[in-house]
């Protein structure tokens, strides 16, 4: 009985230790890869699922295409190193069950890779670009931590917004303010 309580016990701390960890972040979505303009450097757009803050994390070249192409639905014939990566994960009974955005260090940003392997949960680091590109291949869930999007976030008015705020500055406007 004993052994079992202590099993229990165990379970329930690491329960409540996921529960923990997993209120610290937010579920975000790939918007996209943009080219930055002037530096014509590009970029991941991530932004939160249920909310307006977005995080834009300057990528590599060869990363910003890897994933434009699987955006795109685009299937080369040979894999690409992402692809490549599935699949050994695969051969070695290796399941992806989601991707992090967890740190920020001195303009750096970090992120992990949560694998599943029979009843071991394994965490690896990798590039953000990279862990999306996985991510988006292997169909799974996105997160940043709270406090990487507290950090790093913009808020991004839609044309919406600004149209409403424009048609409300119409409505207050008077002849008087075009005065010289």
């Amino acid at each position: 009985i004993i052994n079992n309580n202590i099993l229990f016990l165990n379970i329930f701390i690491m329960k409540n230790q996921n529960n923990k960890e997993e209120n610290n972040f937010i579920k975000i979505v790939l918007e996209g890869i943009r080219i930055e303009i002037p530096s014509r450097k590009p970029l991941m757009l991530l932004k939160e699922e249920k909310g307006n803050r977005y995080l834009p994390i300057w990528i590599g070249l060869s990363e910003a295409y890897a994933i434009a192409l699987e955006l795109e639905g685009y299937k080369p014939p040979r894999p690409m190193t992402h692809d490549l990566m599935i699949s050994l994960l695969s051969l070695l009974n290796t399941t992806i069950k989601k991707v992090s955005v967890n740190n920020l260090i001195n303009n750096t940003f970090f992120a992990e890779i949560t694998l599943m392997r029979k009843d071991e949960i394994l965490k690896l680091s990798a590039r953000p670009s990279d862990a999306i590109a996985i991510a988006i291949r292997a169909k799974v869930p996105i997160f940043a931590s709270r406090k990487v999007l507290n950090i790093a976030s913009i808020n991004i008015e839609t044309v919406d917004d600004e149209i409403k705020r424009f048609k409300k500055f119409l409505e207050t406007v008077r002849p008087e303010d075009f005065k010289a």
